[in-house]
């Protein structure tokens, strides 16, 4: 982990790469912000953070996401951190830290929100506000229920307790709580049946598909001349004399050659590194062998014949080729699998873009860091300016 280097550099440098893994959720159960461009990290925090729990971060659709939903996991992070440095930090430092967690927080918990939101809104459409609170209530019923049947039962297993009570105080501990969990498993689950329901996971590909695609991308078929063979090796390093080389390597040809197990001889007998595995030598290009002798005999000698021995710096070595095919386009028949299986998850992707874009359009989101949302706008003032908000 990044952490056991800190004990090494420079002050400075220590809180500068703590910092950084603190930020970018090094170790911590952060997710991918799905809906940001690009992967590159947030830019700097400018905007001053509320410390009221209450103050609102954020509005998805009809929803607030609230100071309270990430100060906790944030502080809990932030100290768990500092317990694994075992160092101390100056205090400006740790503000610094604390406002970019928080908007990296923020954006992965806006981007589970527009997905709830979304499935939502397919459900009810435009109907009255009171049929969405009916549709929504209905939704958490049935997410409260799974999240008992399924994610309670692993929270058991993990924290080694089966008391509601011991779990929900252990996770309390841990920066959230039972009923914070089951929040975020209903948004969850909610946001994964809109994506099930927006993208088809087993598009069809048509063969003129794959023909096209096979056509278009020639290159990424093309194969050099390459090799399959077996090796026996005497190295001359692990060896007294050149003669002891030439009469074991002479010994293990003439093994194999009576025995017919080449494999078998190498295990027991040879040098070479790939001599657990047989001496068994997968497909190779020309040109990719350090040893020129062992190169320019395994394209030239006759398919399952055993060579002379071969000499080269290292030693003496016998081979044997198993199959060798000339360059050229590997044939359709035998990428077409290959190629619908590319295909069909270019399609999931776009597809997935497009339920991504769709989001954009259809819930309204606004936020004291829009920026890091696409089509986010600012928090209007008479909500960002609730609470008092300190630096």
């Amino acid at each position: 982990m990044i952490i056991v280097s800190f004990f090494t550099l420079p002050r400075t440098a220590a809180t500068r790469y703590l910092l950084v893994g603190i930020v970018l959720g090094i170790g911590a159960n952060v997710p991918h912000n799905l809906l940001a461009q690009g992967n590159d990290p947030l830019p700097a925090t400018t905007v001053t953070l509320p410390t009221d729990p209450a103050a609102i971060l954020a509005v998805v659709g009809e929803t607030p996401i609230l100071m309270g939903e990430l100060q906790s996991k944030v502080e809990s992070r932030i100290q768990e951190v500092l317990g694994q440095s075992g160092q101390t930090f100056p205090e400006d430092q740790l503000k610094k830290a604390r406002a970019d967690l928080t908007r990296s927080m923020l954006a992965s918990t806006i981007q589970t929100k527009m997905l709830r939101e979304s499935f939502l809104l397919d459900q009810v459409g435009t109907q009255a506000s009171d049929k969405r609170a009916e549709a929504d209530e209905k939704m958490k019923q049935k997410a409260r229920q799974m999240f008992l049947e399924n994610e309670v039962t692993e929270l058991f297993k993990q924290y080694k307790t089966e008391d509601l009570t011991d779990l929900d105080n252990q996770l309390r501990g841990k920066g959230t709580s039972l009923a914070a969990r089951q929040r975020e498993f209903a948004d969850s689950i909610l946001g994964h049946l809109y994506i099930r329901e927006k993208v088809n996971k087993e598009p069809k590909v048509s063969i003129a598909e794959i023909v096209q695609y096979y056509e278009e991308h020639q290159n990424d078929f093309y194969n050099p001349e390459r090799t399959r063979w077996e090796q026996l090796s005497v190295y001359f390093s692990r060896v007294s004399s050149q003669t002891e080389a030439q009469e074991q390597i002479a010994a293990m040809a003439k093994e194999a050659y009576y025995g017919g197990n080449m494999q078998a001889v190498a295990r027991q007998y040879s040098h070479e590194p790939f001599a657990a595995k047989g001496g068994l030598h997968d497909w190779t290009a020309r040109g990719a062998l350090a040893s020129e002798a062992i190169d320019q005999q395994v394209f030239t000698l006759p398919i399952g014949r055993m060579s002379e021995v071969i000499q080269d710096e290292l030693g003496l070595h016998v081979l044997r080729v198993l199959d060798r095919r000339d360059a050229g386009i590997t044939p359709l028949s035998e990428v077409q699998d290959q190629i619908r299986t590319k295909i069909r998850e270019e399609k999931v992707t776009r597809s997935q873009q497009e339920a991504i874009e769709g989001i954009r359009d259809k819930v309204a989101v606004w936020s004291i860091f829009p920026d890091d949302v696409p089509g986010a706008k600012p928090l209007p003032p008479s909500i960002a300016q609730r609470s008092a908000s300190v630096r």
